[in-house]
């Protein structure tokens, strides 16, 4: 008998991993939905694209059965990444990885286009939106989630997929990230052949690494004509809070650039004089290496929800749909008793995982703002 039989399952957070999880679990028969709090499918503006990894991401999309929607949808030489000094200089040039390579095939693809893959593979009124979780409590043998909008829902398995400040991760435990001594400061140009032509001739349709002071600048094209783009600075914790700059002025987050960044290239100006909307300041902060927790037999999580880490080693979104494959596999693979036991097993193995690619990505964002930021890129990627 399934471990899932009569049980209703709550997935917290409509991104990558909670979607996948849904697909994984439908494919199975079980009963899932996702709870989203934006009011629909187009309601927020997508950020940077998505390089899917073939042991993780890709993985779970061939797993899922939605690799030929993933072909027709990725952007082949999206993945081109150009290293470049603060002067503009192009130092490295990554060409596209073959896709006949598939252990080293790091495909592209907007987030809004996978996000329509994943929707359209479930079952239609899987998602229920403007879902804006506020608490859980106990109910019977199982869980009721509320709603911002005084809703309340039962299930018997409650899984957060809610990202990086989850709500929910502190029912299962109390321990908290720490700050990892960087803060990335996000913008986006719309219409950037136009609003940015220098950038946008340099940028080539994929990725530029910009690295010099100890400080970083990251590009990204996007298929619908925009790029996005991210500073890396070494900050103190509330530095955002407290510097005094309102990002939602360029006037003003231009003038910080010109100071933080002195002495760089005046191409990059283009990107502050140009900005399209306001600006995003993320503090970056990483899950202790060590931690753990007891296992619970109706509550879990996945991606930033389980393992938050600063983003410079492109795992994130990969990780996401990797926990949710094997936490899907996991929960209907009847060789497990209960449920008790498949997720403490999914939760171990994902503990270890990401405690490994935690450590990595620690190190690469602290190699990426050093003096030998490029010697390290180029001996990385070569």
């Amino acid at each position: 008998m399934s471990i899932l039989k009569n049980k209703k399952i709550a997935i917290v957070g409509g991104g990558p991993g909670g979607l996948t999880l849904a697909r994984i679990l439908q494919m199975n028969n079980a009963d899932v939905k996702v709870y989203e709090r934006d009011p629909g499918k187009d309601a927020r503006a997508q950020g940077a694209t998505l390089d899917l990894h073939y042991e993780s991401g890709l993985k779970a999309l061939r797993e899922a059965g939605l690799m030929d929607a993933f072909k027709a949808n990725y952007r082949p030489g999206a993945d081109r990444m150009r290293v470049m000094d603060k002067h503009a200089n192009l130092v490295m040039e990554d060409a596209e990885r073959e896709q006949g390579d598939e252990a080293y095939f790091r495909p592209e693809i907007d987030r809004g286009p996978l996000k329509k893959i994943l929707l359209e593979s479930l079952h239609p009124d899987t998602v229920i939106w403007n879902s804006h979780f506020v608490s859980l409590t106990r109910s019977n043998s199982g869980w009721q989630l509320t709603f911002r909008d005084g809703a309340t829902v039962a299930a018997d398995i409650v899984i957060a997929a809610d990202g990086a400040n989850s709500k929910i991760r502190p029912y299962i435990t109390p321990i908290k990230p720490f700050f990892a001594g960087l803060t990335v400061v996000e913008g986006a140009v719309y219409n950037s052949a136009t609003a940015t032509p220098n950038i946008h001739r340099l940028l080539q349709n994929g990725k530029i690494f910009a690295m010099g002071d100890d400080k970083s600048i990251i590009i990204s094209s996007k298929g619908d004509g925009s790029l996005v783009f991210y500073t890396g600075c070494k900050t103190d914790e509330y530095w955002s809070r407290d510097c005094g700059i309102d990002f939602s002025d360029k006037a003003q987050v231009f003038a910080w650039f010109k100071t933080a960044f002195a002495g760089w290239a005046p191409v990059w100006d283009e990107l502050f004089e140009n900005a399209s909307s306001h600006f995003v300041t993320r503090p970056q902060y990483c899950m202790p290496l060590d931690q753990t927790w007891e296992a619970l037999p109706d509550l879990t999580m996945l991606g930033d929800a389980a393992h938050l880490m600063p983003p410079y080693a492109g795992e994130g979104v990969n990780m996401a749909m990797l926990d949710a494959l094997e936490l899907g596999q996991c929960l209907t693979n009847n060789t497990f008793p209960d449920t008790l036991t498949a997720i403490a097993y999914y939760e171990q193995q994902m503990r270890i995982r990401a405690s490994e690619t935690a450590a990595q990505t620690l190190e690469s964002t602290d190699a990426l703002h050093s003096p030998d930021a490029i010697a390290f890129i180029k001996q990385a990627v070569s």
